[in-house]
């Protein structure tokens, strides 16, 4: 058997990797002596370096291959720097750095990371999955690469989206790292320009579909259930039809979620919350207006219902509350090309354009969810203010590039009526001779808090209370302070705050709906610190 790791491999480790921290009785101990310079510095100063080196990169792409690199080599150093920098670093670790990383993936590829799966493992994957180093996996985020952010099929390039959002779970929730597994289901792509590419390193085929794609699923999961038995599983990124197909075919056996259609959902209904102490519009009376029917935008539609239902309005009304936009214009009962998820939101009513829905339905609140930028256009802004004194507008596809409207053309085009939300951060804007900071929307407010939750308890199933819970939890973290310098969101550097909240609540939740599976701790709060990673060197 192998003894501890020492010299090199120590260094190469990026768990126990402390580089120049390292004591000199670390040293002598560990078989470090010669192997580092002379001078032991603190984990402040290797901070200091570590953002002195991102701040002179001319490029957000790379100053994203710099963070990955310092990750893979110093794990704790990483989500150090991050937490304390998390404003400045988490555009670059996600939206929207993220997009066009993975955009060049197979091009800026430098070093394994994850675990993949193509049509070629069929009947293997039970047995690969003992590849994988670690034993005691808690948290997987899949993605098959076909819908990412907005900017569609990338393939095996998609592997920067789990990646990315475990880097999240890790940093704002504290999920071990060594607990987290990103999975990309390598099933080919249908986008001939990553095909044509010769440095693409996904597999060089046309997408599988049908029974051969969910038979494949089917294999991960029962495999991921016999290896990983208390792993939660975050699909992502997936095209609608499979996203919904996918999430309806385990949700009532696997510990699952689609963070696309229920993390997106719990962060745009806290936003909304927390509008309307801007507003002064009662939650019950809104009404909302989707340009999207996507998954992300049905998926909000449906926790708002449950929302308004719990508000006392039936299930019928609160539907009607609720209106949507495709390509074809406004969904109306009638027509004969929508999905299912679509139908229960297809309301009697003339079709006609967006612009047209607007100015008949009267909406209160605007959500984007389309991946097309634009689309909220100056006559839409208009429009809105002229129908509201403070029209809530939520541009929320990503990345950055793909919003809807920027929030300077909300807040110009509104005269600075506007209660503004993005899916990626935009700066502040200055109007009028007012700083208006605008509150990014984004999913990892929520996800790594229910993780968090759902690992503590030992779930085994999440329910769709436990995303209302997190949004009510989520919104009740947001300040007056915060609401009168323009954002629904609380200020990110509270995030391992707000996490640690979401946990306890959904805990909480899941123990009240017999879903946890060990005895409830008598201080819930102090066992969910207890699991939280923190990103500090062992004392020397």
């Amino acid at each position: 058997m192998a003894g501890p790791k020492r010299g090199y491999a120590v260094i190469n480790d990026a768990a126990l990797n402390k580089s120049t921290v390292f004591s000199r009785q670390e040293r002598e101990d560990l078989g470090l002596r010669g192997l580092l310079p002379h001078r032991i510095c603190s984990l402040q100063a290797q901070e200091q370096r570590v953002l002195e080196n991102i701040r002179r990169k001319a490029y957000d792409i790379e100053r994203y291959i710099f963070l990955v690199g310092l990750m893979e080599r110093n794990e704790k150093l990483f989500y150090h720097t991050v937490l304390n920098n998390i404003e400045e670093l988490m555009p670059l670790i996600y939206t929207p750095t993220v997009g066009q990383a993975c955009k060049e993936f197979a091009h800026i590829f430098r070093k394994p990371q994850g675990f993949y799966i193509t049509p070629d493992d069929r009947g293997s994957i039970r047995s690969m999955l003992d590849n994988w180093p670690e034993e005691d996996i808690r948290v997987i985020v899949i993605t098959d690469g076909q819908r990412i952010l907005g900017l569609g099929d990338l393939g095996a390039n998609g592997m920067g989206i789990p990646i990315g959002k475990l880097s999240l779970y890790c940093a704002c929730a504290g999920i071990q790292p060594r607990q987290c597994l990103p999975v990309m289901l390598d099933v080919g792509t249908n986008n001939e320009e990553l095909l044509a590419d010769p440095l693409y390193l996904g597999y060089p085929e046309n997408r599988l579909e049908g029974e051969a794609y969910l038979a494949l699923v089917d294999e991960f999961i029962v495999a991921v259930q016999d290896k990983f038995p208390k792993a939660l599983i975050q699909f992502e990124d997936f095209l609608t039809p499979n996203a919904y197909q996918l999430l309806d075919r385990y949700r009532e056996w696997v510990l699952c979620f689609n963070d696309d259609i229920q993390g997106t959902a719990a962060v745009a209904l806290a936003g909304v919350y927390a509008s309307t102490r801007l507003t002064k519009i009662e939650f019950k009376d809104l009404r909302i207006m989707f340009l999207g029917a996507g998954s992300a935008a049905t998926g909000i539609g449906d926790l708002l219902v449950s929302a308004f239902q719990d508000e006392g309005l039936d299930q019928a009304t609160a539907r009607q509350r609720l209106w949507f936009n495709d390509i074809e214009g406004l969904v109306v009962a009638g027509r004969t090309d929508l999905m299912p998820h679509n139908l229960p939101y297809a309301h009697e009513h003339e079709a006609g354009s967006f612009v047209d829905a607007i100015k008949s339905i009267k909406p209160h609140v605007l959500i984007g969810a389309t991946g097309a930028p634009g689309t909220f256009t100056q006559e839409v802004i208009e429009i809105m203010s002229a129908i509201n004194d403070r029209p809530t507008i939520f541009a929320l596809s990503n990345p950055t590039s793909r919003a809807e409207c920027t929030a300077e053309q909300a807040y110009e085009w509104s005269k600075g009526k506007a209660v503004f939300s993005s899916g990626s951060p935009f700066s502040a804007v200055e109007f009028q001779g007012k700083r208006i900071k605008p509150g990014q929307g984004n999913n990892a407010y929520v996800f790594p808090g229910i993780g968090l939750g759902v690992i503590a308890c030992e779930a085994r199933l999440i329910s769709d209370e436990m995303f209302l819970t997190a949004a009510r939890s989520l919104a009740d973290h947001v300040s007056e302070h915060d609401l009168a310098s323009g954002s629904l969101y609380p200020p990110l550097p509270d995030i391992r705050l707000v996490s640690k909240t979401i946990a306890i609540d959904v805990a909480q939740k899941a123990f009240a709906q017999g879903l946890a599976q060990i005895k409830q701790p008598v201080d819930l709060a102090a066992h969910i610190q207890s699991l939280m990673y923190q990103p500090v060197y062992d004392s020397q």
